[in-house]
């Protein structure tokens, strides 16, 4: 990419969906596994483990795609203000 250059590409609705949805069963599964305890067996800690790799998983995917959509929409306005100024300063409008 040249210095500078912004990436446009916004993540489908569908994926953002799919990641939401994948934050929100990895945080049900976790507590519901949490509030079912009672003498902790080993796979109930395997269990455990497992889910906390997946929330932990899921809450960085969820990070990533929040910030990026952020990132698109400051560029969209980005753009949008750089063709505003310019029509005003074609039609000789001060800003």
């Amino acid at each position: 990419m040249e210095p500078g250059y912004e990436s446009t590409r916004f993540d489908s609705p569908s994926w953002v969906f799919f990641v939401k949805a994948s934050f929100v069963c990895a945080l049900g599964g976790m507590l519901f596994g949490v509030v079912m305890m009672g003498e902790v067996p080993i796979w109930m800690r395997g269990y455990l483990v497992l889910g906390t790799l997946f929330l932990t998983g899921s809450t960085f995917t969820l990070a990533k795609t929040l910030r990026d959509q952020f990132e698109a929409g400051k560029l969209i306005n980005k753009l949008a203000q750089a063709r505003t100024e310019k029509l005003l300063k074609e039609y000789g409008v001060e800003t």
